[in-house]
């Protein structure tokens, strides 16, 4: 996993995952050198992934003081319970629905958690977290946060976007991708995240990008979406625009068997992509 260093006190632990007729999903984590140490979500839970030893490279796991789960998608959880093993001093910061969702495969040990709501704060030593509900979010339980010394929001699924290519979904900046190509991307991802999107009303669903735009932040740090720097206005008013855009359908089992019809095994007896077939 590359490791970008976006500010002194902030790096980007990135990976990315390939959507099959989508694109490449940027999937990051974060770690912020606070006095006490933040690790924002957990990555990927991938056998082919180690997490811990990514975080190891930018900081001693044993250090990590909290944990902020912004959500808990398997795309964040991934390496959660292998770093709380690493930093027995850490808590978990994240909702009650959180928490429960998680206790449903494997419950956190709840003298090790730390409830958070929208508008509430986290004080880590050197500066304070405040917790919000971003605009657009595919689980009931996400809070992102904003963080006041950096001028960083955290934002979670928000702002994301699939990349056209795995290089660019490893990007350390997003003004690497095209602008037109990453307002289609953002667009799409919107109604794929949340096909609810479809049905809000303009107006309140316009309000909820009011704390974005009243904090103006420099850099949103988005789990899907490379590093944004200084475009806080041009995104609020991006995604603005997806109110009541229809909802994302997917392939249906034709196009399954259309797409599983394009494979050819390989010498090596995994499948491969016949050129001009989806996948």
């Amino acid at each position: 996993m590359p490791v970008h260093t976006v500010r002194p006190d902030l790096r980007v632990l990135n990976d990315s995952i390939e959507v099959p007729g989508i694109g490449h999903l940027p999937v990051n984590a974060f770690v912020l050198l606070a006095a006490e140490p933040v690790v924002v979500d957990t990555g990927l839970g991938l056998p082919d992934r180690d997490f811990l030893e990514t975080v190891g490279s930018v900081l001693d796991p044993a250090d990590v003081r909290w944990i902020w789960l912004t959500h808990p998608d398997r795309d964040h959880t991934g390496g959660l319970y292998d770093l709380l093993t690493a930093a027995p001093g850490a808590r978990v910061v994240t909702t009650f629905l959180s928490v429960g969702l998680l206790s449903c495969e494997r419950p956190l040990p709840l003298d090790r958690v730390r409830l958070i709501n929208p508008g509430q704060t986290l004080d880590v030593g050197d500066r304070t977290l405040t917790a919000y509900r971003p605009p657009l979010y595919d689980n009931p339980g996400t809070v992102a946060f904003f963080d006041d010394r950096s001028g960083t929001c955290f934002s979670s699924d928000c702002f994301g976007g699939p990349m056209p290519s795995a290089e660019l979904a490893r990007s350390d900046d997003v003004r690497e991708i095209d602008a037109e190509e990453l307002r289609t991307a953002q667009l799409l991802w919107a109604t794929v995240d949340s096909p609810w999107v479809e049905n809000v009303d303009h107006e309140k669903f316009l309000a909820g990008f009011e704390p974005l735009r009243e904090r103006e932040p420099e850099l949103i740090l988005s789990t899907h979406l490379p590093p944004a720097r200084g475009l806080s206005g041009t995104l609020i008013d991006r995604l603005g625009a997806a109110a009541g855009a229809p909802a994302f359908v997917g392939p249906d089992q034709a196009a399954l068997e259309r797409m599983l019809a394009g494979f050819e095994p390989s010498g090596g007896g995994r499948p491969r992509v016949v050129p001009g077939t989806p996948g």
